[in-house]
This record gives C-alpha cells, sequence and structure tokens, in this order.
C-alpha cells in the first residue's frame, strides 16, 4: 500500500457534546508546533474558536465548509449540534508523534511531569477526556487575557527532546513525496515514463472503533508505513541538521 498523497493525514472526528464551564460543547483547546490542519465538515453546526498573536476569532462551521489554519493557531472546536468532520493534518506521523501542546495554566506546562499526567488518558478514559478538556480550557481562557508568548515558550520548552525525530518523520514522509514528484517532472522532461508503469490503486477502510481524541471521539485512517523516498535524485541530507544551543 502506497502512503497517502503528499503525506497527510486523515481521521474522522465527531465532536465531542459535553458543556465545558462557559457553556458551550466541544472539544481540548491546543496547538500545533509545525503542522497545520484542515477541517471538511459534513455534517452538524458549530465553530472553531482560535487564538493567535493577532487575536481571538470565532468561524463559523456549517456543513460542506473547508476551514484550514497555520501552526501557532490555538484552536478550540465548538458543537453547536451534531457536528462531524473530516480532518487532515499536514506531516502525517508528527500529529501521532506529540506535535501538539494543550493550553494548560502555567504551573502545568511548567512541570513537565505534571504536565505529562494531565495530557495522557488513563483509567475511565471518557472522564479523563473531559477532564483534559476542561484543564486545557481553564488556560485557554487565560490566554485569551494575554501570556501568548510565555506559552510558546513553554510548548518549545516541553517538545524540544522530539524535534529530531520529528525531522526524520518528515524527511520520510512529506518531504520524500514532493521530491518524488520532482524526480518524475525531471523523468518527464527527459522522455522517460517508466514511473506510469507503476500505478496502483490502495483502499482503506474506515476504523470501527472510534478513539478518545483531543477534540471528540476520533476515527484516524492508518498511516502506511511503506517509505516514499525517492531512489534517486534526492538531494536531502539523510541525517537533521545539527541542533542549536537555546540561549
Amino acid at each position: 500500500m502506497t502512503p497517502l498523497p503528499g503525506g497527510v493525514g486523515i481521521s474522522g472526528l465527531t465532536v465531542y457534546d459535553w458543556e465545558a464551564a462557559d457553556g458551550l460543547c466541544g472539544g481540548t483547546p491546543h496547538m500545533h508546533l509545525v503542522c497545520s490542519e484542515a477541517y471538511v465538515v459534513i455534517g452538524g453546526e458549530g465553530s472553531v474558536q482560535t487564538l493567535t498573536t493577532t487575536g481571538f476569532a470565532d468561524t463559523p462551521l456549517h456543513p460542506g465548509d473547508v476551514v484550514w489554519f497555520t501552526p501557532g493557531t490555538i484552536h478550540r472546536l465548538v458543537n453547536a449540534g451534531g457536528l462531524r468532520l473530516v480532518v487532515l493534518m499536514q506531516n502525517s506521523g508528527l500529529p501521532e508523534a506529540g506535535d501538539a501542546v494543550f493550553t494548560f495554566p502555567p504551573p502545568v506546562l511548567a512541570d513537565p511531569e505534571a504536565y505529562q499526567a494531565a495530557a495522557v488518558l488513563t483509567g475511565d478514559h471518557a472522564a479523563a477526556a473531559r477532564h483534559r478538556r476542561d484543564l486545557a480550557l481553564q488556560g485557554f481562557l487565560a490566554l485569551r487575557e494575554g501570556g501568548l508568548r510565555e506559552f510558546h515558550t513553554a510548548a518549545h520548552r516541553l517538545k524540544s527532546d522530539l524535534l529530531d525525530a520529528w525531522w526524520i518523520r518528515w524527511r520520510d514522509g512529506p518531504l520524500a513525496a514532493a521530491l518524488t514528484t520532482g524526480c518524475q517532472l525531471e523523468a518527464l522532461r527527459n522522455g522517460d515514463l517508466s514511473h506510469l508503469d507503476n500505478g496502483e490503486v490502495s483502499r482503506i477502510e474506515r476504523p470501527e472503533d472510534p478513539l478518545f481524541g483531543m477534540c471528540g471521539l476520533l476515527r484516524p485512517y492508518p498511516v502506511p508505513l511503506l517509505p516514499t523516498r525517492p531512489s534517486r535524485g534526492a538531494s536531502e541530507s539523510p541525517h537533521p541538521p545539527p541542533r542549536k544551543e537555546l540561549p
């Protein structure tokens, strides 16, 4: 089975209908450090609340809408009734490898052990997911009043040890897919049509058992593990670049 096009991840999502402290129903506020995210609305109504350095926004979500946002966008899905989405994630493999930071209050963000304990679902997963959502919402509401730069710093500190592993996933996934296209274009320019002999169709069945995700009941489609790195013409280094010392 070939990887999904462009190294993209796909999930089905039924957004939580749990009411929160502010009277709204929905998911857990969080931010991605290097992955853009897109929603294709397939049912229900709601919105996505976002917070960036330019301010707070509340974008409506209706069936047929497509909404996306870039890394650094804190986002919270709000379910106004039966909200269901198809979620497209850039850099498939990175979100699963930890590219998300919950908006927990500063004392939790400052303590890696406390953050891990708050982020991981144990025991009754439904109760744990709801508690995690409520704790992240507490921090999110405070961030709307200020402190976003400090949150960015804390998020980087929490995830800095994962950066080399993320780099390898990016190299062997999305970058490899783009480089493969480059090799195919170069081959076509030279009259080489050999890659057209390798056409194939792949299929993934809908996952039956949902998981308690960050924003709702999640059905992630599995990511094929076959490498997509091109066999020729690749110019990328096989190793992550040297890490810079933080000040």
